[in-house]
């Protein structure tokens, strides 16, 4: 990591922030948190907020999942995809295809994933690629997904661009196993 990671001598933090954070992440600290604990109302406000689009969305979790493997084979975020790759496989998703993704613009069209699989790929590779979604593109979205479900994958992909040019940008390392 580019910066020091964080601990509670240096800046110490509240007690219900610092619980909040271990409770979602099963009682042991990432080291993305260690990264964002240097900053307590991001730390705050990250937890809240990527808690409810990781657990509290209604959008299909292995179509939020793709796309957010997507989003970091395409911007370099291998953390991210390490994360989330067993997220996507734990929401029916097919291990089996991993290597796959090594090559995002193939996969995008790769029937052995599912059409949805292959709209919501193409969907994340558009926002983070271009920003604009093309009009024909979106309308595909239109038609799969309801309102919500387009809400909720959008910001999921947008959210996710975020984390990861956070952690390129530090240089966030996984965690040793």
């Amino acid at each position: 990591m580019r910066i020091t990671p964080w601990n509670p001598e240096a800046a110490p933090r509240p007690a219900d922030l610092t619980e909040a954070i271990l409770k979602r992440r099963g009682g042991k600290y990432i080291n993305l948190d260690l990264a964002l604990l240097w900053s307590e109302p991001l730390a705050r406000g990250w937890n809240a907020y990527i808690g409810a689009v990781r657990r509290e969305l209604k959008v299909d979790p292995r179509l939020k999942e793709i796309a957010i493997c997507v989003v970091a084979r395409l911007t370099g975020a291998n953390y991210e995809f390490i994360h989330h790759w067993p997220e996507y496989v734990k929401a029916g998703g097919n291990d089996a295809l991993r290597a796959k993704l090594d090559t995002p613009t193939s996969a995008m069209d790769d029937p052995a994933f599912t059409a949805d699989e292959r709209l919501a790929m193409r969907y994340a590779a558009a926002m983070t690629r271009d920003i604009k979604v093309p009009d024909d593109l979106f309308g595909e979205i239109r038609k799969r997904f309801t309102e919500s479900e387009v809400v909720e994958l959008t910001a999921a992909i947008a959210t996710y661009n975020m984390v990861a040019r956070i952690l390129v940008a530090l240089e966030v390392n996984p965690e040793d196993k």
